[in-house]
């Protein structure tokens, strides 16, 4: 969904008033290798969310059932809540570029199994999600050590516009391919292992700068309020960053799973409803793109927060109200809010963080318990619809996730004070 946007912050700025003792670990010099530095991580990063974007357009025209489809909805925010942790051992044991070459490797394998019928299906998209989640995780410290800190939040972007550029090519192939093909939908969902294949070779150049790392321990590092917390916000902040993830996740991939469903429910054409699933995720890249850009250089990032999520509320109440009026323009709506809500944890993550480490320890933590949350989503907004045969609750329930979520982001959206309050005037 989309993903997480790491900024360094000076150190007045910083919740612990301390400096990072982990500096950026700049990139080699030479045009040569920044160059390949770059092509690497955008082409990592086109490939990372294609896979979960591709059953939404097939949805209507494949025969998957109703049981496939809530099963596939589900597996990918579950398997990145429970493996998530997964990161934090491959950065110890690996660091950052072993880790993404690795889980790059794994995606690609995950790609390939998906095609071998069903069970292939389910399969591979459990390994691409464990995939996913390693490279979710390690993606925020790699851009973080490997970029310029000017830098850093432009390419955060980037890496948000290039996962839901890659993801919406890839959705808006998958009906052609399946009827060029003769209705297979093996051969559409093979599509992804090209993007998965590239984005191993992107990042393999990147293992000769590898350099081992530590990976975080949420306790050591205060993620909960243990040593060494700090200004850092103790289990207020964890508890919020989880929270606030794991609902606009929980909304992502929600969306991503039943939009298509919806619409047609509505009365809009089923080749019509895969095409919106793509303007969805074109939306998802540029609200990720953008979201990160705006929020990055701000001290307190809450109006940005709650710019997503009011957007997030007119799209569905768009699907509410006219559903099949303007189809085009609610999924690229819901795409920009849901986009945004995603890429601007990252951004969430670096502000609230002391140093590498207490970063990686966010990220993990809150993409834990968030995917976790999330993985109700798709099954919850299923029997909604079961129960009532209609979208309509589901849409109201989703209205009501979003009034959550402004709860959640308050604490997460901004620095707590450090040090004693000023005096009063006498």
């Amino acid at each position: 969904m989309p993903v997480p946007a790491p900024v360094p912050v000076p150190a007045a700025t910083r919740s612990s008033g301390a400096p990072d003792p982990a500096p950026p670990r700049p990139a080699r010099k030479g045009p040569a290798t920044a160059a390949m530095l770059v092509v690497g991580f955008v082409l990592l990063s086109l490939n990372t969310r294609v896979a979960f974007g591709q059953l939404g357009p097939l949805a209507p025209v494949a025969g998957f059932g109703t049981g496939s489809l809530t099963l596939l909805g589900l597996l990918p925010p579950l398997c990145m809540g429970l493996f998530a942790p997964l990161a934090a051992t491959a950065r110890r044991r690996l660091g950052e570029e072993r880790g993404l070459f690795w889980a790059s490797a794994l995606l690609l394998v995950g790609a390939i199994v998906r095609v071998l019928g069903l069970p292939g299906l389910f399969i591979g998209t459990v390994l691409v999600s464990i995939a996913t989640a390693v490279v979710n995780v390690l993606i925020p410290v790699f851009v973080r050590s490997r970029f310029a800190p000017r830098r850093v939040g432009v390419m955060m972007g980037v890496y948000a516009l290039s996962m839901g550029a890659g993801s919406a090519l890839v959705a808006a192939l998958m009906v052609p391919v399946w009827q060029a093909s003769g209705h297979s939908w093996q051969t559409a969902i093979g599509l992804a292992v090209v993007p998965a294949a590239l984005a191993a070779l992107g990042i393999a150049p990147q293992l000769r700068h590898a350099e081992r790392g530590m990976g975080p321990d949420p306790v050591r590092v205060g993620v909960f309020g243990g040593r060494g917390s700090g200004g850092g916000g103790g289990r207020g902040l964890a508890w919020s960053l989880i929270i606030f993830f794991g609902l606009q996740t929980l909304l992502f991939y929600t969306t991503l799973a039943w939009l298509p469903a919806i619409l047609v429910d509505a009365g809009v054409a089923k080749g019509t409803a895969g095409g919106m699933q793509s303007l969805f995720i074109l939306g998802v890249a540029i609200g990720g793109f953008l979201t990160p850009v705006l929020a990055a250089p701000r001290a307190d990032q809450r109006p940005h927060l709650f710019a997503v999520i009011l957007i997030c509320a007119l799209g569905y109440a768009g699907l509410l109200a006219a559903p099949a009026s303007a189809p085009a323009i609610w999924s690229l709506v819901l795409g920009i809010g849901l986009g945004g809500g995603q890429a601007v944890a990252g951004v969430l993550y670096v502000k609230r963080g002391r140093d590498h480490d207490h970063v990686a320890a966010l990220s993990t933590v809150a993409q834990t318990g968030g995917y976790l949350l999330a993985a109700a989503g798709p099954v919850t907004a299923s029997v909604l619809h079961a129960v009532t045969d209609t979208w309509t609750v589901p849409l109201l329930a989703f209205m009501g996730v979003l009034l959550l979520s402004t709860v959640a982001s308050l604490r997460a959206g901004h620095d707590r004070p450090t040090g004693p309050a000023p005096a009063g005037r006498s």
